[in-house]
């Protein structure tokens, strides 16, 4: 399934999600990634699945939630992988708009040195790019890009972007231990971000199972610190290091809302207990799932967490 949710989701609210790239290509393999290693480093857009048949599923998965009486905040393009992979996106966007719902992309930011990226994000009302470091070499570490990729290229593409959206810009910087959580690697993420004049910058911590083991959260010493950093230079600073909840839709198919939001949204074992009561289902679903390989189960930070498994 490309539609899955609506999820609870920490910036947006109820986020009925879009995954519009196939498992797992990326610019980047982040460190931190709760979908692990990126199977398909890859810079060169594509079209990954057919435009009107995506936006079909959409509207009527749209259509299904409404009609049951849940709310829908944001449709939101938070795929396997990278958005802006997709050189459609801006006509998924487009065909959405009816709807009148607002539209979300969550980017890594590293494609928006290309006017046609820059185009295609525009027509969102809410876009998040990452910036996890502001120096070389702690970027190669946290985000490990495409070898092609150039930071400073990818710096001034998001400076371009953020001086003509006219919607929501927000930034998202994950810190990881001794990696990119010293203070004066914060001070010039900070200060880049102050380029930007984003409407709202959000500090993270890995709060499900990362792609290495050893990617572990910055100390709340140094989260702190950072913040009082950002705090000292940016409008607006939040924290995204919270448990966004278990208030998961089940569209009655259980085993694929499990698979489909599991995908790109790992799930607390409280969270896949709430969904199965909601459907009518029990715990011998997820135990069936996790036999054929389907489903996998991750301990982090003393809890359970169960992730769709993907292609080696």
């Amino acid at each position: 399934m490309k539609i899955y949710g609506p999820v609870p989701s920490r910036r947006l609210g109820r986020s009925l999600g879009i995954n519009n790239i196939p498992a797992k290509r990326c610019t980047y393999s982040c460190i931190y990634c709760q979908l692990g290693r990126t199977i398909n480093v890859q810079v060169e857009r594509e079209t990954f699945f057919v435009t009107e048949k995506l936006v079909t599923e959409a509207k009527e998965k749209a259509r299904e939630t409404q009609e049951a009486g849940e709310k829908i905040d944001y449709l939101s393009f938070v795929p396997d992988g990278e958005p802006t992979l997709d050189k459609e996106l801006g006509l998924k966007i487009e065909h959405l708009q009816p709807l009148e719902i607002d539209l979300a992309v969550i980017s890594n930011g590293s494609l928006l040195w290309q006017d046609e990226v820059r185009s295609d994000l525009s027509k969102a009302d809410w876009v998040s790019v990452k910036v996890d470091a502001a120096s070389k070499k702690a970027w190669r570490k946290v985000n490990r890009p495409h070898k092609s990729l150039n930071l400073k290229k990818i710096k001034e593409g998001i400076r371009t972007f953020s001086k003509s959206f006219a919607g929501t810009l927000a930034t998202e910087t994950m810190l990881i231990e001794n990696i990119n959580d010293g203070a004066q690697e914060a001070e010039r993420i900070a200060n880049f971000i102050q380029e930007l004049q984003s409407d709202i910058s959000y500090l993270a911590i890995p709060t499900r199972p990362p792609a290495e083991d050893w990617a572990n959260p910055t100390t709340e010493s140094r989260l702190a610190r950072n913040y009082d950093i950002f705090n000292n230079r940016l409008e607006k600073v939040e924290y995204l290091i919270g448990y966004e909840g278990n208030e998961f839709s089940s569209t009655g198919n259980v085993k694929d809302d499990l698979l489909s939001i599991t995908a790109v949204h790992p799930m607390r074992e409280e969270g896949v207990q709430e969904l199965l009561q909601k459907a009518g289902s029990n715990w011998n679903i997820v135990e069936e799932l996790i036999k054929e390989e389907e489903l996998k189960e991750v301990n982090y930070g003393g809890k359970n967490f169960y992730l769709r498994k993907l292609p080696n």
